[in-house]
C-alpha cells in the first residue's frame, strides 16, 4: 500500500503504479463538474491577471509607484481570501477559495495568511498536484467554481 495525494491506494502485482484520481478534487470530495468543482488552471490564471492589473493601477494611482504592486496584491489577496474567499479577479473569473475540511466556512485570517505568504513566494503556487498548489495544501484550501 502506498500513500498518494492524501489517499491510500493498493499497488497491483502486474502494475507498480498508484491509480490516479478519475478527476481533480475527487480525493477531497468535490464534484466532478459544475459549481463546487475544482477551478481550471485557465480560470485561476485569468483571476491572477485581473488581480495583478488592478493592483498595478491602484499602486500607481495611490502611491505613484508600480513597485508597490506586490504589497497591494498581498493586501487584496489576504483580505479577500480571509473574509469571503474572493478577490476581484476570482469573482470575475467565477471562482473562490474554500476550506477543504469546513466547506462553506470562510478561510479565516490565519489560513489566509499562510496561503498568501506562500502564494507570494510564487514557487509553491506553481507546484500543482490535482490542481492544488502547495499554498492550497498548506492552508487546507481549494479553489473551486462558483
Amino acid at each position: 500500500m502506498a500513500g498518494y495525494g492524501g489517499i491510500v491506494a493498493q499497488r497491483t502485482a502486474s502494475d507498480n503504479t498508484v491509480p490516479a484520481n478519475s478527476y481533480p478534487g475527487e480525493d477531497i470530495g468535490l464534484p466532478e463538474s459544475g459549481p463546487g468543482s475544482m477551478a481550471s488552471i485557465g480560470r485561476r490564471l485569468l483571476a491572477l491577471v485581473i488581480d495583478w492589473l488592478l493592483c498595478t493601477v491602484i499602486a500607481y494611482g495611490l502611491f505613484h509607484s508600480q513597485y508597490l504592486t506586490i504589497a497591494v496584491f498581498a493586501v487584496e489577496d489576504y483580505l479577500g481570501t480571509a473574509l469571503g474567499g474572493f478577490t476581484v479577479g476570482k469573482r470575475l473569473a467565477g471562482i473562490r477559495v474554500i476550506r477543504v475540511v469546513k466547506r462553506g466556512a470562510p478561510v479565516g485570517f490565519g489560513w489566509a495568511a499562510v496561503r498568501t505568504l506562500l502564494l507570494l513566494c510564487v514557487i509553491p503556487a506553481l507546484l500543482l498536484d490535482d490542481r492544488r498548489g502547495i499554498h492550497d495544501r498548506a492552508s487546507d484550501t481549494a479553489v473551486v467554481r462558483i
